[in-house]
Formats: structure tokens, sequence, C-alpha cells
């Protein structure tokens, strides 16, 4: 006890030409020695946000845990006890959709502390609330990237490229193993460690202490869980429109030359083809990936090789938000997109008012879009 009192009096003494002589509550005002610790430095020398801020992010939180819990819940209780539903493609939905409600799993630490005003949760809330963070984050980027890929086999490769039950789960399988280095090693101070940012009341991976090992964990986490990922899905997802509107053009072009005005018999005037809601999916997928978690990316980068006098704590929960939002759309495009699972949906829950026809009551489609079947209920 005598050692934790001097450690503490050591650390007021260090942090005293940080406060403010005016009377203004600083960030770390009130933190004991233990949690000191685990502060980086960056944040010493900011005052404390306005009550109204962390009010307003927790209500913010408060809506997307319901609605991420709830659309990734839903997810898996009916993809996992609806037999129809429980193919080799959307088993990676399935995990998607757990990684999702991971994601959100952890916000009443967020949640708790922003009604508590700081660090309430202290180091051991601070390291539960990262690595579960890290696993759901990490592990739903590689799952889009292996979503994609499943996508985009099935399209261009109609006859041989649909996903094998094993392989699927083996890829699930991967994406766990890839994902447990880069949360296990943090939170056992093997390399680099997991820290609270912004306002205290979240916590990441450490991009703000200046020395050569965060530098280069900052690095490689950033190429191995974003510019992967990153790279995969713009690929094959390109890939896909690529093929979607070669199979428009020649669809076309075949009806010219029959004289004819499309080869479509059952498609109506004012519908889409099955390939532009293929392609637009697509593009939403991608336009998701890079808008929730190109943010956080940069200002990592930004902390450990930019100038960090532009991270603020305000500026720093903005990322933060925007892959949590991610986290609450995903089911949406996904599984409420999907046309067995909503009508799933509307037989188990016909208050939600869902209006999917049923396949069995449905026409059969032509031929000229047999090959692009399977990947709008992938």
């Amino acid at each position: 006890m005598e050692n934790e009192t001097q450690n503490y009096n050591a650390y007021g003494a260090y942090f005293a030409p940080l406060r403010s002589s005016d009377g203004v509550k600083m960030l770390v005002d009130g933190l004991d020695s233990a949690d000191l610790a685990v502060v980086p430095e960056h944040w010493l020398s900011y005052p404390a946000p306005p009550a109204s801020a962390h009010t307003a992010l927790a209500l913010l939180y408060c809506f997307f845990t319901a609605a991420a819990l709830i659309g990734n819940g839903l997810v898996i209780f009916v993809f996992a006890t609806t037999k129809s539903l429980r193919t080799s493609s959307n088993l990676l939905i399935l995990n998607l959709a757990i990684f999702d409600f991971i994601m959100m799993a952890k916000a009443p630490f967020f949640i708790y502390n922003s009604a508590m005003r700081g660090f309430a949760t202290g180091a051991l809330g601070c390291q539960i609330f990262a690595v579960m963070g890290s696993y759901s984050g990490i592990g739903a980027s590689m799952t889009n990237a292996c979503i994609a890929y499943d996508r985009h086999s099935t399209i261009t490769r109609p006859l041989d490229g649909r996903l094998s039950r094993g392989k699927a789960l083996l890829m699930i399988a991967c994406v766990w193993i890839y994902a447990t280095p880069w949360s296990l090693m943090p939170l056992f101070n093997v390399w680099g460690r997991f820290v609270p940012e912004g306002y205290l009341t979240s916590c990441t991976f450490d991009y703000l202490t200046n020395t050569f090992d965060t530098k280069l964990f900052v690095g490689c986490i950033f190429t191995c869980s974003y510019l992967f990922p990153m790279g995969f899905i713009i690929y094959f997802y390109s890939g896909i429109v690529k093929q979607v509107f070669a199979h428009e053009a020649a669809l076309r072009e075949q009806a010219k030359k029959m004289n004819v005005e499309s080869l479509r018999s059952n498609q109506n005037a004012s519908a889409e083809s099955a390939e532009i809601r293929i392609a637009k999916a697509a593009l939403t997928v991608c336009f998701l990936f890079v808008a929730s978690w190109t943010p956080y990316g940069v200002m990592s980068l930004i902390g450990a090789f930019g100038d960090q006098q532009l991270l603020t704590p305000g500026v720093t929960m903005i990322p933060a938000v925007a892959c949590k939002t991610v986290a609450c759309i995903d089911p949406w495009v996904y599984a409420i997109s999907h046309p067995k699972y909503r009508q799933e949906l509307q037989r188990r829950m016909p208050w939600l008012q869902i209006r999917e026809p049923d396949d069995n009551a449905s026409t059969g489609t032509n031929n000229t879009t047999n090959s692009t079947a399977p990947a709008a209920t992938a």
C-alpha cells in the first residue's frame, strides 16, 4: 500500500504541470496510478469534455447497440435455425453477423464510461473492450473479403465456382486464427498494447506512443487488417461488376441480332435485372468498408507517423463511431436483402409486414439469368 501511495504521488508530481491552475477539470483528473499508467501521454494535457458530449455519445451508442444486436441477432437466429438457409455461402454471412454482434456487445462498457464521465471501468474494462473490438473488427474485415471471394467465384465460374461446406468452414476457421495474434499480442503486452482513447471511454491499440515498436506494430496491423482485406474486396467486387456488365452487353447484343427488345421474357419494363442488383450490392459493400474503416486507419497512421496534435479527444471519437455504424448496416446489406431470409422472416414474424414473393408461387426465370442467379441468393 505504501508503494502504491508513493507511485501515485510520483505520478501526481509528474503530471502537475499539465493540470490547469484556473480550476478547469482535465481529462485525467481523478485517475489513480494504475489507470494513469495505461493512458497515453498524448491525452494528459487535454481538458475534460462537456457532460453533453458524453451524454450524446452514450445515447448514440444505445441506438447503435439496439440496432446491431437486434439485426445481427435475428440473422444469427434465423440462419442457424433454418435448414434451407444453412448453405456454404450463408455460413460466411452468419460468421460476419457473429463478429458484428461481438462488436456491439462491448458497447455497455462505453455507455457506462460515458454515464460516469470517464475511465470508469478501469484498466480491466479497457482490455476486455479492446480485445473484443480487435477480434470483431479484424474478423469482420477478413470475412467481408471471404464473402467477396465467394460471390466472385460463383458469378465468374457458375458451373464449378460454388463454395463447398468444408471450404467455407475452413475459411471461417482461418479468419478466427488470423485475428487471434493481433488481438492477443497487445492484450498480453507481447507486441503493442491496448489503451484508452478520445474521451477515455473507449479503448483500442496504442498508436500514440512514440517508440519504434509502436510504429512498427501500427504499420503491420494497418497492412494486415486494412490493406489486405481492402485489396481483396476491391479486386473481387470489381471482377463481379466487370462480369455483370459484360453479361448485360452480351444479352443486349444477342437481342439486337434477334431483333427483339429483350431476351428476358418475364422481365417487367420497370424491373431491374438481377445483375444490376448484384452490381449495386457489390458497390455498396465496397463503400461501407471504405467509409467505416478508412477513418480509423488514417487516424492510426497520423498518430504513429504524423502530427499528433491533429488528434484531439473529440476528433478521435469520430472514427470510433464510423466503424460501429457498419455493424448496424451489415445485417441489412448481407441478409435482410436476402430473398430467402426475408421469406423466412415473413413466415416467422408476419407483423413485420415484409412483402417477399414465395419462390414456390413464382414463375420460372429465363435460362439467360441462371448463370448469375446463385449470387443473388449467396
